[in-house]
């Protein structure tokens, strides 16, 4: 995997963290340097630490399905990139990463984990395919994470400056993305692509 398509993976992978930090931003009157790097510490962490346990849990597994590994990471890929799809053509929600009860940190450790967690699990059945493809587990999930880290806050501040109608493009976009990265995957192993 070049380091292109790895931005590229990157990116598509941050835009359930960028589209819950444009909803962050939007909780708090004032998004400081404080609230960008929380946002982007516990997001770009996850999207680091999820794909690391799926490439974990990929290795168990490949030498009895490197045969059919191209096509698994084609469906995984798929599957995560039309949920993504399908959320943002959903009805526009309002934002529920602000904290529920009255007076709590919206980026508080209770409030950010979960949705840590939550928008991460996709990283996790990508790492799984990271464990087909010939890629260096260390510097892909770095970058993954440092990428992550660096949209999460920026979604901070677009939140906090913009409001909330990017959140879905956002979504969108990292669909989009994730299918193609599938598409191109599965043509290569083919031989389609070269």
């Amino acid at each position: 995997m070049s380091l292109i398509e790895l931005f590229i993976l990157a990116v598509g992978l941050s835009m359930d963290a960028f589209a819950v930090s444009i909803c962050k931003g939007l909780c708090v009157p004032k998004a400081g340097i404080r609230e960008c790097a929380t946002a982007g510490i516990y997001f770009g962490g996850f999207q680091a630490f999820m794909p690391f346990l799926g490439f974990l849990l990929g290795v168990q597994f490949k030498e009895y399905i490197t045969s059919i590994d191209h096509w698994i990471a084609f469906i995984l890929l798929g599957i995560i990139g039309i949920n993504m799809i399908r959320e943002a053509r959903g009805n526009e929600e309002d934002c529920e990463a602000c904290a529920t009860d009255s007076g709590q940190n919206p980026f508080s450790f209770k409030a950010m984990l979960p949705l840590a967690i939550a928008t991460s699990i996709d990283a996790l059945a990508v790492g799984v395919t990271l464990a087909f493809l010939k890629v260096e587990l260390l510097p892909a999930i770095t970058f993954i994470g440092v990428i992550t880290f660096l949209i999460s806050a920026a979604g901070i501040r677009i939140g906090n400056l913009f409001g909330s109608r990017w959140k879905s493009k956002a979504e969108l976009a990292g669909g989009i993305i994730l299918i193609c990265m599938g598409m191109k995957i599965l043509l290569e192993h083919l031989g389609i692509l070269i």
